[in-house]
């Protein structure tokens, strides 16, 4: 643990963890793993895997299974469109309240992460790419200052984030969203109704290929 995580509470690391491996893909969906198992990989004890499961289980990133055991839940088709619905009333809203208050700094910021996202893409490091991508995507909707939509959107891509890494697994790169490239053009110039749009197609993008997969029984 480093000297940030030591300031932190070990059941919050533990969330914290154990939360990632849900967004990121590290956990299949359907797949059961065992308690015990997660107390192995998340390196703590009984206690704060117990109140981490139970935290995300709440926040119906995990569902139990019984023995002892939980998995991510499957998405379904249904479920895909309320996500999809919610995602694109909130994301872009976010992008656009975050527009006027985004600093030269905060934009380099972002413009460096997405370098980051792409050499993911171009060296087929998935889990990077995804977790470069969902920095990309907060990086810009904490400026914002909307702490329900911001709280609204976390959950929301802990629904998402495991489906999306099954698809990027089974069609490659190319399924990979990204339109950050319109979004960050439209932050240097200011232009907010322009960056909710490239935020709304990048989301489009990445539910659209979700749907396909939906669609072919994957």
């Amino acid at each position: 643990m480093d000297a940030d995580s030591r300031k932190i509470p070990s059941h919050e690391v533990t969330y914290a963890r154990l939360r990632d491996m849900i967004l990121f893909g590290h956990l299949a969906p359907g797949a059961p793993v065992t308690i015990q198992g997660l107390i192995a990989d998340l390196d703590a004890g009984m206690t704060p895997v117990r109140e981490a499961i139970r935290r995300l289980t709440a926040e119906g990133a995990l569902l139990p299974q019984g023995n002892r055991r939980v998995a991510v839940p499957e998405l379904s088709a249904e479920m895909l469109e309320q996500v999809a619905f919610a995602r694109l009333a909130i994301e872009p809203k976010l992008a656009e309240l975050a527009a006027p208050k985004l600093t030269p700094a905060q934009i380099d910021r972002l413009e460096a992460i997405d370098g980051a996202v792409n050499r993911a893409i171009a060296s087929g490091m998935l889990p990077d790419y995804l977790a470069a991508n969902h920095a990309f995507h907060f990086a810009l909707y904490e400026v914002a200052d909307a702490p329900v939509l911001l709280d609204l959107a976390r959950s929301l891509w802990l629904r998402a984030g495991p489906s999306l890494r099954a698809v990027i697994d089974r069609y490659g790169q190319e399924a990979a969203p990204d339109m950050h490239r319109a979004a960050i053009g439209a932050m240097r110039a200011g232009d907010a109704k322009t960056l909710a749009r490239a935020i709304e197609q990048d989301i489009r993008q990445g539910i659209d290929h979700i749907r396909q997969a939906l669609a072919e029984g994957h």
